[in-house]
């Protein structure tokens, strides 16, 4: 299975921007592209599906275990020519004790996959070695075989570090991109701007696909992929479960206001036996057709209150259903959406569904960021992914499931995923193959059957 990491000497540095270039230039050239991303993230995700027409698949080797890890990058691979993986921050961030805990590095490690090293070169000639090579010497269990350089004033420069970086420490520079504001994502609170956002995203992919095959060496990138070590052996956690859904249909909230969801939990859904119907909270009028229950993921509720707010119809219908007892689950934004309604930075207030009978308020700053630890009362617990710059209030009446911790230790301890009727609605974001036990709790709410 071919597959290489792309990653970054830092955040900032054009990790998906040169990712998404290289996955539009392969897919061009008529290969199957299959896209990853390294780490929690919804946003870059969106880009890769645009860049070669596949959903990518979320590798986040901090929230799964090693085994769900390679079941899920396996599976996502099956029927594809590459797997072409983006990273997170700096190849070595990550959290835990040692700062690396869910790293793009612990993720190649894993996976058994070779790096590309994308640079900053804004700058820099010679002294791009130096940087190359503490990436090189910092651990001896990652394989960086190749360097992109990112932000050169012109093929000249490139030709500097690129004898640089060569000459002091043998890796080879397979390409780079000029600096330019036209190929630029621009971005928002909670990361880039959606890719559904971005006005004339297909001619700017388009682009970055002719940069990539002018200024990359795509065929040595390829060849670094097909070196990758065979993948170590795996089993789906879930395979006693299928079809525990079957007969079900869950509406689910996909519009630009309603976006993240993890591709893999979707999936799942579908492999145990559910039957997914799309719905748009902003344009429909009501739930589709046929809908036994209900699944609100994260997105931009803040950003699209006044058009949720002007749909009154589907407000008032969710209400309706929910109190008449069909089951949901909601996460982050869907939370945001159930309560009375959005107040913004500049206090203005939009209504929502009004099923839960808090509030949410936006802030000016971060309220959580970070991976969590999840338990029930049961001792059910997962780990699950927290950023979101708002906080609920008026929720003391209505109970929690929940008690949540930062998975970086402390004594620190806070309640969340309000339950009232059939519907769980919390701010965490659960990845379903971090704890099958956890997931499989909220299969049963879905079916009606109460939290177990």
């Amino acid at each position: 299975m071919k597959r290489v990491l792309i990653a970054g000497a830092s955040s900032g540095v054009g990790k998906t921007t040169i990712t998404s270039a290289i996955m539009a230039a392969l897919t061009r050239r008529g290969a199957r592209v299959a896209p990853f991303k390294v780490g929690p993230d919804y946003i870059d995700p969106q880009f890769h599906k645009k860049a070669c027409g596949r959903d990518s698949g979320n590798l986040d080797c901090h929230m799964l275990g090693e085994n769900e890890t390679i079941f899920l990058l396996q599976r996502g691979l099956q029927g594809c020519d590459i797997g072409i993986i983006e990273g997170v921050m700096g190849l070595y961030d990550g959290g835990g004790k040692d700062g690396q805990s869910g790293s793009t590095a612990e993720l190649a490690r894993i996976t058994r996959t070779p790096v590309v090293l994308i640079i900053d070169g804004r700058g820099v000639s010679t002294s791009a070695a130096a940087t190359v090579l503490g990436f090189v010497k910092f651990r001896d269990d990652i394989e960086i075989k190749g360097v992109i350089v990112n932000g050169v004033s012109g093929r000249k420069h490139y030709e500097l570090i690129k004898e640089a970086v060569e000459e002091h420490t043998g890796v080879p520079c397979i390409g780079y991109m000029l600096q330019s504001e036209d190929v630029s994502l621009k971005s928002r609170h909670l990361g880039l701007v959606q890719a559904d956002e971005v006005e004339s995203l297909d001619r700017l992919i388009e682009s970055l696909a002719d940069m990539a095959e002018e200024t990359m060496d795509l065929d040595s990138l390829v060849a670094i992929a097909g070196k990758a070590q065979k993948l170590p052996n795996s089993i789906d956690p879930f395979a006693d479960s299928k079809g525990v859904l079957e007969g079900l249909s869950i509406a689910y909230a996909h519009d630009e206001a309603f976006s993240f969801y993890y591709r893999d939990n979707l999936l799942l859904l579908q492999e145990l036996g559910a039957s997914l119907l799309p719905f748009s909270p902003i344009r429909d009028e009501m739930l589709p057709e046929g809908a036994e229950a209900l699944y609100i993921g994260g997105g931009y509720p803040e950003v699209f209150a006044k058009s949720l707010q002007e749909n009154r119809s589907m407000r008032r219908h969710i209400r309706d259903m929910l109190e008449a007892g069909m089951p949901a689950y909601a996460e982050c934004g869907g939370l945001m959406y159930l309560t009375r309604g959005i107040q913004g930075l500049d206090g203005e207030w939009s209504d929502m569904a009004g099923f839960f009978p808090g509030r949410a308020l936006m802030s000016g700053r971060l309220q959580r960021f970070g991976y969590v630890e999840v338990c029930t009362g049961e001792g059910v617990c997962s780990i699950g992914h927290e950023f979101h710059r708002s906080y609920v209030e008026g929720m003391e009446e209505v109970e929690t499931l929940y008690s949540i911790r930062r998975t970086s230790g402390g004594d620190r301890k806070w309640s969340c995923g309000y339950i009232r009727n059939s519907v769980l609605a919390g701010y965490p974001h659960i990845h379903f193959y971090s704890s099958p036990e956890f997931t499989m709790c909220i299969m049963r709410l879905l079916k009606g059957e109460g939290w177990a």
